[in-house]
């Protein structure tokens, strides 16, 4: 099967922005629940649009607020992050931009897709430099879909842009469990997780990814397994 399109998680799996994104979430939860601890914050909250992982993580811990004061610890976030973004330096994770290059030599399609609204990921992007056709071919955000991870709805918005109706040509990558259950409920070839982000090995291998990789460029051997060149 040919593989078409590799859908690429942002934060923790393209893209190194140092974990701010989260740091920044947990620091506004942090003011309501000070109980809870960043490493719940990822647990609960990565891959996901953010203020689903502001509701998630207060499930999960048992907090229970109001929706006034959810919306606030939204607010607060999102103002916290546009003042962190400032003097943020954002840079590609190891080996990603020789991968894409690649892969797109080889016609396959990179697509980014991310829980950020379009203003953070195309914050992100202009940081990196990264012009669409010719570092991806894509963006998806949170903000561009009714449903968000672990929904399919990005993937599959994707998938409509580029006119692929076979999910069996689509490959996932993500740093989280989330990413891995998206890709699944897309009906993608492979799910792929990468551990240069929120969630470690043992925990990706609860989603039960078809892959782990350490090393994001080794991808490029999986994809030439499916797609020969010769």
């Amino acid at each position: 099967m040919k593989v078409k399109m590799v859908v690429f998680d942002m934060a923790g799996t393209t893209v190194d922005e140092g974990n701010v994104v989260y740091r920044t979430l947990h620091q506004a939860i942090e003011k309501k629940a000070p109980h809870i601890r960043f490493e719940d914050v990822l647990k609960s909250g990565a891959g996901k649009e953010k203020l689903q992982a502001i509701r998630d993580t207060l499930l999960d811990r048992a907090t229970v607020l109001t929706k006034e004061e959810v919306d606030s610890i939204f607010q607060d976030f999102l103002e916290s992050l546009d003042l962190a973004y400032k003097e943020l330096v954002v840079t590609p994770t190891k080996n990603t931009e020789k991968l894409v290059k690649e892969l797109r030599e080889l016609d396959i399609l990179v697509v980014l897709n991310t829980g950020y609204n379009r203003v953070t990921a195309t914050s992100l992007i202009q940081k990196l430099n990264w012009e669409q056709g010719v570092h991806y071919d894509l963006l998806v955000t949170a903000s561009d879909v009714k449903n968000n991870r672990p929904k399919p709805d990005m993937i599959l918005y994707a998938m409509d842009q580029f006119a692929i109706q076979d999910a069996f040509t689509v490959v996932k990558v993500g740093d989280s469990t989330v990413d891995i259950e998206e890709g699944k409920n897309a009906g993608c070839l492979f799910t792929i997780g990468v551990t240069t982000g929120a969630h470690t090995k043992a925990e990706l291998l609860t989603a039960n990814p078809d892959y782990i990789l350490d090393d994001i460029y080794d991808l490029k051997k999986v994809i030439l397994s499916l797609n020969p060149t010769s």
